[in-house]
């Protein structure tokens, strides 16, 4: 068994372990194991990823869609609303608890068309509650949310487009 392998494998059981995730779910790539820390929630995404139409910093490159916030809504295993996922990146809690996220790793989602399975370091940014203790946030099983493939011209009508994704959140401890 090739190394990288072995690597996602075992991440994997990590994840199933903690997550209480299906064995069946795709692979984690290496990048994304969460540093020592243990599951306290998975939480289901579903709302859309926001574009703008931005000129290029290359004053001979085209316009671009520029990802400006994602709006979600998160629920818990049983389908009960727990919060809310917007720009920041913020997750919030409805009994106010906020943590605010930064990039540590990232992987090209295993499904076409998704956005990326990203690793986050989180830090409190609310008051007392059941996110304020999370220090990272694994996004993983996307669904949609890419830019739109279309050439765009920024300042024209409809130059801010939403995109619909999902995602499940698995917020971390240590």
């Amino acid at each position: 068994m090739k190394l990288l392998d072995l690597c996602a494998s075992l991440s994997l059981v990590t994840l199933a372990a903690c997550a209480g995730t299906a064995a069946s779910e795709q692979s984690l790539p290496c990048e994304l194991k969460p540093a020592a820390a243990s599951s306290s929630l998975r939480l289901a995404a579903r709302g859309v990823q926001i574009y703008e139409c931005r000129t290029a910093p290359d004053p001979y490159s085209p316009a671009q869609w520029t990802l400006v916030a994602p709006e979600a809504e998160l629920f818990d295993v049983g389908g009960q609303r727990v919060g809310r996922h917007f720009a920041g990146p913020h997750w919030e809690a409805t009994d106010g608890s906020r943590i605010v996220g930064s990039v540590k790793a990232r992987a090209d989602a295993p499904q076409r068309g998704a956005i990326p399975w990203l690793l986050l370091g989180t830090k409190s940014v609310g008051g007392p509650g059941h996110f304020s203790s999370v220090t990272q946030v694994l996004r993983i099983n996307t669904v949609g949310g890419v830019a739109p493939a279309t050439a765009c011209s920024p300042g024209v009508p409809g130059g801010r487009v939403s995109v619909p994704y999902s995602a499940d959140y698995v917020l971390f401890t240590d």
